[in-house]
């Protein structure tokens, strides 16, 4: 926020690519292994470093059926070093994000949150002191949980609860960033209501991280993105010097300046003068 205000009060445009939390709606009638296999894929890939991460899912009609086969899958996941070529978490990147990870973890767990996966004390063998969390999940996470309010950015997977697919909606859209948020269901109504009603700016149906390639702009709305239009995520592809690099319509019209030109051709000159506005032309 402080490079946007300083930058749009200088008159430049700007895009600025903020926090996120984004979302995942579990409906009972979901293909379980396929969505299971996405809750661990998208919440701990790359260590939870990205902003796409997969950090809070929301169960429709509770998580506890869901909690062993989560633990479980969560619990086979490789931590080593990112230069091993069977790791499926390398480090996460610093010492000081380590210790904001863990610290968040612990403020849920105070607030009464069931921990059913604790990476926090994994050892990896050769590296020892290096800057590892393993998969961690948290169930009964609330929404006034600090946990849940900040951006964790690491391999943390929170559980929520919901009475429905409202209530599930409601929770996304109380949310102040409006990143992505996904849905697994079988149902194609409650697809269309999730993707109509859920305030975010891109939205997955049965796909944890709706980040189609490569030519769309990044979406993320509310707290997630200040500035004019969207800007392209991906830019730079396998060019030859005839081939412009690809541009969504957003990006397009963000990096120019649209020019507007007016012409008029006439046989003869004109007989007199017209102080009105020209309505049509030949």
């Amino acid at each position: 926020m402080h490079i946007y205000s300083r930058a749009s009060a200088a008159g430049k445009r700007v895009q600025c690519n903020m926090g996120a939390k984004n979302h995942a709606i579990m409906l009972p009638d979901a293909d379980r292994d396929a969505t299971l296999n996405a809750l661990i894929a998208a919440g701990f890939g790359a260590a939870g470093q990205r902003c796409m991460a997969l950090s809070t899912a929301v169960f429709v009609g509770g998580s506890e059926s869901w909690e062993d086969e989560l633990v479980k899958r969560a619990g086979g996941l490789v931590v080593n070093s990112g230069t091993v070529n069977d790791a499926d978490l390398g480090p996460v990147i610093s010492r000081q994000a380590k210790d904001r990870i863990c610290n968040l973890v612990q403020s849920r767990v105070d607030s009464g949150a069931r921990i059913l996966l604790d990476g926090r004390k994994i050892v990896v063998p050769q590296y020892e002191d290096g800057n590892f969390v393993g998969p961690t999940i948290l169930a009964d996470v609330k929404s006034d949980m600090e946990c849940y309010k900040e951006e964790i950015f690491g391999p943390v997977l929170l559980l929520m609860k919901a009475e429905s697919l409202d209530d599930a909606i409601q929770i996304i859209n109380r949310n102040k960033y409006g990143n992505g948020a996904s849905i697994f269901t079988t149902s194609g109504v409650s697809a269309r209501k999730f993707q109509t009603d859920t305030e975010a700016g891109q939205v997955g149906i049965n796909v944890p991280i709706p980040v189609p390639l490569p030519f769309f702009s990044f979406t993320g709305s509310k707290a997630s993105f200040a500035g004019d239009l969207n800007f392209l995520r991906y830019t730079l592809l396998s060019l030859t010097p005839l081939d412009p690099s690809p541009n969504s319509k957003a990006g397009v019209q963000f990096f120019t300046q649209i020019k507007t030109i007016t012409q008029q051709w006439k046989e003869s000159p004109a007989q007199r003068v017209s102080l009105s506005m020209p309505t049509s032309q030949k």
